[in-house]
């Protein structure tokens, strides 16, 4: 099997998994109970986070544990807005966030916010001027993704934080799921206050992450009925999953500049293949995107079934975003880009990681030129 869709999942280390057991095993005990289990749990949770905050060069009082981006992302979001209501009502936000932002933000609309969607070019890519046009007196919070999920582009984050510098009372929130072990992000530096992170998407497990709040910002949780995660998120925490997902990001931030540099090769050896074949249309701009996704649309052809011939040949991609993915609408964000709806419609998605091999692109792109050819013959 040749696994192509890491931007949905990714196969966590064999050493995580074996942390994860190990302390399921061994350190099962709560961390908030007062007993000598509960204690080691409790020190295995804070021996986590400083290790997290180290990797992030942050403060371990500014690592927050949650389950995954999805929650990340809905606590930065609806706790801003639920803590900042009486600053203001109005939230700024892009045309191509995953769907737990843009979901957020269609909420928190329906209670009484403003919403404005800032639009990206053609290259898919937020354009500076736009995120300053929007911002009003009574804006309390700009979300923007930092790797876009779909097409991989890089939006320009720091910058957006230099902007919004001069604009103290509001709160900058990013998405930086995609970007983890791909694409470094300072958040200090970028002067970002809040940014979510998911565990299985650099190699760590399910129902894992982590939410950075930057010292000094407040949320309203999300989650009552406990004084856990700095009373921020109630629930006792997943420790063997925590400890697993450390090491993961550990893992996957040793080594850095080699994995891209290997991930980069192969992309560039796909792209130069499918760039060969008339109706193949390439969607990832050819600069400042990531080094691991891949956007095409076969013109005309279904991309659920080409995605199912695929995986008759051993290899797994998928069509967009996989919380997308089953509701087989256009992409939201090739509409965004102005891409036409046959192209929104057929589009797939490619995403890498340094598992793959250089070696298995001459198998990858024979394997889709047979099935366009196939799907070809059945349509005529």
């Amino acid at each position: 099997m040749i696994y192509l869709d890491n931007s949905a999942t990714t196969k966590p280390f064999p050493e995580v998994i074996t942390s994860f057991v190990k302390v399921s095993e061994a350190y099962f005990g709560n961390p908030s109970s007062l007993h000598k289990l509960g204690g080691e749990a409790e020190k295995l949770l804070i021996q986590a986070r400083k290790q997290v905050a180290d990797l992030l060069d942050v403060s371990p009082l500014e690592v927050i544990f949650t389950a995954g981006g999805s929650e990340g992302n809905n606590l930065a979001i609806k706790g801003t807005a639920l803590q900042r209501k009486n600053r203001g009502n109005h939230i700024i936000t892009t045309q191509i966030e995953h769907p737990s932002v843009s979901e957020s933000f269609e909420q928190l609309k329906e209670s009484g916010f403003e919403v404005t969607y800032v639009p990206v070019n053609s290259n898919g890519v937020v354009e500076i001027s736009d995120i300053k046009k929007a911002i009003r007196e009574d804006t309390i919070l700009v979300s923007v993704i930092h790797v876009n999920n779909e097409i991989g582009t890089i939006q320009p984050v720091a910058e957006i934080g230099k902007l919004l510098k001069a604009y103290p009372k509001i709160i900058y929130h990013v998405d930086h799921v995609q970007g983890v072990g791909k694409v470094p992000l300072q958040l200090q530096q970028a002067g970002i206050d809040l940014c979510t992170l998911s565990g299985h998407k650099f190699n760590g497990l399910k129902g894992t992450g982590i939410l950075y709040v930057r010292k000094g910002v407040e949320l309203a949780p999300l989650i009552s009925g406990g004084q856990q995660e700095m009373q921020l998120r109630s629930g006792t925490e997943n420790v063997a999953g925590i400890v697993a997902m450390t090491k993961a990001l550990r893992m996957t931030l040793e080594n850095m500049d080699e994995k891209v540099e290997k991930i980069n090769q192969i992309k560039r050896a796909i792209l130069d293949g499918l760039e060969t074949n008339a109706i193949i249309t390439i969607n990832t701009p050819s600069y400042q995107t990531a080094p691991h996704i891949i956007n095409f649309s076969i013109n005309g052809l279904k991309s659920e079934v080409f995605v199912h011939l695929l995986e008759e040949n051993g290899i797994i991609l998928s069509t967009t975003s996989a919380c997308s993915s089953k509701k087989k609408a256009p992409s939201k964000t090739l509409l965004a880009m102005k891409k036409d709806e046959p192209i929104a419609s057929s589009a797939i998605r490619m995403s890498l990681s340094a598992e793959n091999e250089l070696e298995e692109v001459p198998y990858i792109l024979n394997a889709i030129n047979k099935a366009i050819d196939h799907l070809g013959k059945v349509m005529r």
